[in-house]
């Protein structure tokens, strides 16, 4: 659904922050099974969470079953945060964790940069080699 989504916490809330964090900030399909996250501001971060996916429009009530903690088995996708604390801009921020409910996969680390498509790009990192990276579009 989401491929790997990471985030992790930064310090920052500099006025280039603030005003980098507006250019992200919205809907984003994922690429992957209908996927949609909305970032939005959380402080003085971007997180994200799970607006739509297929699954959730099948079953509205679809559950976080492949975590790999099975007590958050049972959180609800919809409304799921997958990334945290991402601060920085204009056109990267840096942050975590990422989470991808699809895979049951997380990261401490990631990346997200805004390239000049206006694609995102979002790239999570369990270990400095160890990385993966989904493309993005805006969805409105």
């Amino acid at each position: 659904m989401f491929a790997m989504t990471l985030v992790s916490a930064a310090g920052g809330g500099t006025a280039e922050a603030s005003q980098g964090s507006g250019a992200i900030a919205g809907l984003w399909s994922t690429g992957s099974n209908g996927g949609q996250v909305e970032l939005y501001r959380c402080g003085a971060a971007i997180c994200g969470k799970v607006v739509d996916a297929a699954p959730l429009r099948a079953n509205p009530d679809h559950r976080d079953v492949k975590h790999p903690d099975r007590k958050l088995r049972e959180r609800r996708l919809k409304g799921l945060v997958v990334l945290q604390g991402f601060e920085g801009g204009p056109a990267e921020w840096k942050g975590g964790p990422l989470y991808d409910p699809e895979s049951g996969d997380g990261a401490a680390a990631g990346t997200l940069t805004l390239r000049a498509d206006g694609k995102l790009e979002v790239k999570g990192c369990k270990a400095a080699i160890f990385c993966r990276t989904k493309i993005w579009t805006r969805a409105r």
